[in-house]
């Protein structure tokens, strides 16, 4: 099974989290929807809870810190040195919202936005390296930015981590193609993908489950909202719901046909 306790290299997506109203629902609903156990980090922390696939970190939950705040998934790009690539960052027509700051015996780490406003985090390992399970059930799998301008977003990046961008077949680069790093694809980048007008960049995280039907009816028998059905696609099963707070996500389903197309 795909696990780590290794630093992840510089630009790769290794984390993701998500601050909550409700830190008993969101537990009880993403338990049942993406299968995961979950350890709270304690008071000191806030009881920050980290979501686990057998025992091995997988993502992290927390409560809101003022009422009103919108819920939403945070990605986190690994960086040898947070303080530097926030200050690329802001070089490249981004901002950052939060930090850099240090997280004791864990990190250190910055919120920021991209160039069009897309928001997402910077990661420096120290005692936590970010996710622990990957490619498998019950894990971050793949990573979409959702960008209301491509060619932007793509000079962003590229200048915070030196990305390189490939075509997805059947598809128009400008649309969306993949990001990555010495040819490896990382993630997904590309428009906003048919969301309704004036919806910003966001990225859109994927967790693996063993199924994407059962992780859509345990979503809707728990509040949870479907904004795309599932459906088979050559990389996979797959859907995108919101969670009952409204922060979007989807689920994927690895199958036979996603195999051998890889």
């Amino acid at each position: 099974m795909p696990f780590t306790d290794t630093t992840w290299p510089n630009g790769s997506p290794c984390w993701t989290d998500i601050a909550v109203p409700d830190l008993p629902k969101a537990l009880d609903f993403y338990g049942a929807v993406v299968g995961w156990s979950f350890a709270d980090t304690g008071e000191e922390y806030g009881h920050f809870t980290i979501c686990q696939t057998e025992g091995r970190a997988a993502a992290g939950i927390g409560s809101v810190m003022q009422e009103g705040q919108p819920s939403f998934w945070t990605l986190y790009l690994a960086t040898d040195d947070v303080d530097a690539t926030a200050k690329l960052v802001t070089d490249g027509g981004g901002s950052v919202l939060a930090g850099p700051m240090d997280i004791p015996d864990t990190g250190r780490m910055a919120v920021c936005t991209d160039a069009t406003g897309g928001v997402f985090g910077l990661w420096q390992a120290a005692g936590q390296v970010g996710i622990e399970v990957f490619n498998q059930p019950g894990s971050l799998v793949w990573e979409d930015a959702r960008l209301t301008d491509v060619a932007r977003g793509r000079e962003f990046y590229a200048g915070l981590f030196g990305y390189s961008y490939a075509e997805v077949p059947g598809m128009a680069l400008e649309e969306y193609g993949t990001f990555g790093l010495d040819e490896n694809p990382l993630g997904g980048m590309g428009g906003t993908m048919g969301a309704p007008e004036g919806t910003p960049s966001h990225w859109l995280v994927y967790f693996g489950v063993e199924s994407a039907d059962a992780a859509v009816a345990a979503a809707s028998e728990r509040g949870g909202t479907v904004m795309m059905p599932v459906q088979d696609t050559p990389f996979g099963r797959m859907a995108v719901l919101a969670d009952p707070f409204g922060a979007p996500f989807a689920v994927h389903q690895e199958t036979a046909a996603a195999t051998d197309q890889g």
